[in-house]
């Protein structure tokens, strides 16, 4: 059985040890970019969304009431015969006021259900981060004893051996 290990570099666990501090800052800057992203998408969703779309709303019903008010005003005066063009003008408002309201029913759905859709993906993330923030800084704490432990032992195997005692003169 061999009573010395042969070890002949400590230079990989150097690379190793400097391999893992640069994917611990990467991951974690990475995990930094997703959290804004869900915060950004959140806020797109409730406040971009549904307010452009309950603008949307409000300007799309004006445009078919005043649609109807001319097909309306078209059919009393009678100054056209075929009132057509009000007719497809209103049949085009109701429809974009159709899909408006449409959109908005979409941007409440994702409202109520984001949270719910996101969190499972998010509690991921979380264990994560806590891997990356606790765990991985211990392995690297590990390295670097390890590294002292196998420098000295290799430090040892240098250091000439003792002259053995002189035999004793009888």
């Amino acid at each position: 059985m061999a009573t010395h290990a042969k070890i002949t570099s400590i230079d990989a666990l150097e690379a190793f040890r400097a391999s893992l501090i640069v994917f611990l800052s990467k991951t974690h800057s990475a995990l930094d970019q997703e959290s804004d992203e869900i915060r950004r998408t959140r806020s797109w969703i409730q406040n971009d969304q549904r307010t452009h779309w309950e603008s949307e709303l409000r300007r799309r019903a004006r445009t078919l009431a005043q649609a109807e008010q001319e097909l309306m005003s078209a059919r009393m005066t009678k100054a056209t015969e075929n009132p057509t063009i009000q007719q497809m003008a209103v049949h085009k408002a109701k429809r974009a006021l159709e899909e408006a309201e449409a959109k908005m029913r979409k941007v409440k759905l994702w409202m109520r259900d984001f949270d719910s859709a996101v969190d499972p993906l998010n509690k991921g993330l979380n264990s994560l981060r806590a891997f990356l923030d606790h765990d991985l800084p211990q392995g690297i704490a590990y390295l670097v004893e390890v590294q002292k432990i196998m420098q000295d032992y290799m430090e040892s195997q240098k250091a000439p051996a003792a002259p053995p005692p002189p035999a004793p003169n009888e």
